[in-house]
């Protein structure tokens, strides 16, 4: 029987994108990847990412946060996850701020309201083999890829802490992200695979976004996307630092802070209900 049997979780989403928070502080338990697909598998616990609590490493954090895709992979960043976490480490604290840690790094979680976080995601990677991309000499800007669809046929290459590719459209709906969002994930030009955007400039201050996520498939929000593509958009000078990004589930606010560089989410948080880890499950 899996030692998570018991276990109490909550079951969260940050603009749609299903978030299961599970706190395994204070024990030695980690999620295996057969645990986590199974997790998904369970009726009304699908989840885009299982966001593990585990006993802090570095002074002054409050939990030190492993990543899982439901197809049991690991990911170095989820932002909607990570306001998920905020609200749980949070929802009994008279505290505004606390640090959380990933393989990332240090995050810092600003509570703005009672359903509303602002998580610092850090600075991004561009330099293509810290991305990685399986190509070095090219500028991460806009980067040339071998595929049949014309209109992505370049990308803009931007790591949150997993990478990410933005394709620049002018309709996110019209070139089939649901079969062509798998075929670059799975691309050679991504060793680790990618996170694939098309994303629609509106205007300097507003883009609309369509994800399809690594070790997920196609998600209503992935935040950790949603500051590559304003990063994606600056770089290439068709957007301002400070801007909206609308996703199938709602916005999210990025602000790509010039004086440290660091990138700045902000957006809400729902719980839909806390339960605990039925035997029936795994």
């Amino acid at each position: 029987m899996s030692a998570l049997v018991g276990r109490p979780f909550f079951k969260m989403n940050g603009l749609g994108n299903e978030i299961i928070v599970l706190d395994l502080r204070g024990t030695a338990l980690v999620v295996t990847p057969q645990e986590a697909r199974a997790i998904h598998r369970a009726p009304k616990l699908a989840y885009d990412q299982l966001m593990v609590l585990h006993d802090p490493i570095s002074a002054g954090t409050e939990a030190f946060v492993r990543i899982l895709n439901n197809d049991g992979s690991e990911s170095g960043a989820c932002g909607n996850g990570t306001r998920c976490v905020a609200w749980v480490l949070l929802q009994n604290d008279s505290r505004h701020v606390i640090f959380v840690e990933t393989i990332r790094g240090k995050l810092e979680c600003r509570r703005e309201g009672e359903w509303a976080f602002t998580v610092d995601m850090g600075a991004p990677l561009l330099a293509p083999a810290d991305i990685p991309l399986s190509v070095t000499n090219v500028d991460t800007r806009r980067v040339a890829i071998d595929f049949d669809v014309p209109a992505l046929r370049d990308f803009a290459a931007v790591s949150m802490g997993n990478p990410h590719a933005v394709f620049f459209v002018d309709d996110v709906e019209g070139y089939q992200l649901a079969s062509n969002g798998v075929r670059l994930e799975h691309h050679p030009m991504f060793p680790e695979r990618a996170n694939i955007s098309l994303a629609h400039v509106i205007s300097r201050h507003h883009i609309r976004l369509k994800v399809w996520e690594r070790g997920v498939g196609l998600t209503q929000a992935c935040g950790s996307a949603a500051c590559a593509t304003a990063v994606a958009a600056v770089r290439r000078d068709l957007a301002d630092r400070q801007l909206r990004i609308t996703l199938p589930g709602g916005d999210l606010q990025i602000n790509w802070r010039e004086a440290d560089d660091h990138v700045l989410m902000s957006g809400p948080v729902e719980l839909e209900f806390q339960d605990r880890f039925a035997a029936s499950i795994f």
